[in-house]
């Protein structure tokens, strides 16, 4: 491709990626703002470059340069080769994911500097694996394909999501993504988060401390909170007793928050109906994980958010966060709190 036919095509993609997270455009979109009084912000790219988020970081007041040079580190890749020790002229790291663990197991994350990721900014495409693995269950598309073509084994377990509540335990920008979608579909959501705050579209919100009441509340389960020291084997067996018996739990999030062997009791025991899980620990599974075996278990390959366009996807947001960076930083899009662990 020409260096013509690619700025084009960078052009298109800008406004494609305009609106972030759903957001109105006029609210997160690179706007090319002024360099700050000592120039332009110096940004390093590492460690591939792409020419898409390159773009965003020239159009919003940056100047590409080296790690030795840069105020700025947008880091592209994931924790290995990042570099470390981080030099302390870098004031800001711009992360391209939402999970931070493997950054903070590695101890990389300080509080010396900003650091943002991703979160939020991949919740549509999130949310949307996060309903097909509902209505797969639900309605026994899986199983229809396993059987070809036994109606039986089929009809009699095919429920429907119409009139059904769901509980979205992780209440951020995946399940405000998602409730308008369960909406549509007829269901109503109780929603938890940290706080217990009122979350948009959700029939209730109740905060963490009081998820003991949910299990035996809702029909189904949707994970979509972090993975903390505090959310670790969320689900567990007391949790899954709890569940009615044709609930279907979709995770969504990250491994850890499942115990993974209490999963399998319950399933084989039909405490619940069924699984869908996007994310395991560890990953990939092992060969001999039992769950590969169960009927009603769903597993695919961490592809919520698929990696194909994703650097395309994420040049308007780091674009955007540079303009909010050179304004002073007050106000950046998926800052993290290195001590509460995302």
């Amino acid at each position: 491709m020409g260096q013509g036919s690619r700025g084009r095509q960078i052009q298109r993609d800008r406004r494609r990626t305009g609106d972030l997270c759903g957001a109105h455009p006029e609210g997160a979109r690179v706007t090319g703002a002024e360099p700050t009084s000592g120039g332009l912000i110096p940004v390093a790219l590492l460690p591939d470059t792409d020419p898409y988020i390159s773009e965003a970081i020239l159009t919003a007041g940056g100047e590409l340069t080296g790690l030795d040079d840069a105020r700025v580190l947008v880091w592209t890749g994931d924790v290995a080769g990042f570099p470390e020790p981080l030099p302390d002229h870098i004031e800001w790291v711009q992360l391209r994911l939402a999970g931070i663990e493997s950054f903070l197991n590695a101890g990389l994350l300080d509080d010396k500097r900003i650091w943002t990721n991703a979160s939020g900014f991949y919740a549509e495409n999130v949310a949307e694996h996060a309903l097909a693995l509902l209505l797969t269950g639900l309605r026994q598309i899986n199983t229809a394909v396993r059987t070809r073509w036994d109606k039986d084994a089929v009809d009699t377990s095919v429920r429907s999501l119409h009139g059904s509540t769901v509980a979205i335990v992780g209440a951020g920008g995946i399940a405000r993504s998602l409730i308008p979608r369960l909406a549509a579909c007829g269901a109503a959501v109780i929603a938890v988060n940290r706080s217990g705050r009122d979350v948009e579209g959700a029939m209730e919100t109740l905060p963490f401390d009081r998820l003991d009441e949910v299990w035996s509340r809702c029909d189904h389960v949707v994970l979509a909170a972090p993975s903390t020291d505090e959310t670790r084997h969320l689900i567990n067996a007391k949790a899954l007793a709890a569940m009615r018996s044709h609930a279907w739990l979709i995770n969504v999030a990250r491994g850890p928050l499942v115990d993974e062997n209490a999963l399998h009791r319950a399933l084989v025991d039909g405490e619940i109906a069924g699984a869908a899980l996007d994310v395991t620990d560890p990953e990939p599974p092992a060969a001999d994980n039992p769950l590969w075996d169960l009927p009603n278990v769903i597993i695919t390959p961490h592809v919520a958010n698929p990696s194909s366009g994703l650097t395309r996807a994420l040049a308007p947001w780091v674009g955007e966060n540079l303009r909010r960076f050179a304004a002073g930083g007050d106000d950046m899009l998926a800052r993290v709190d290195p001590n509460a662990s995302y």
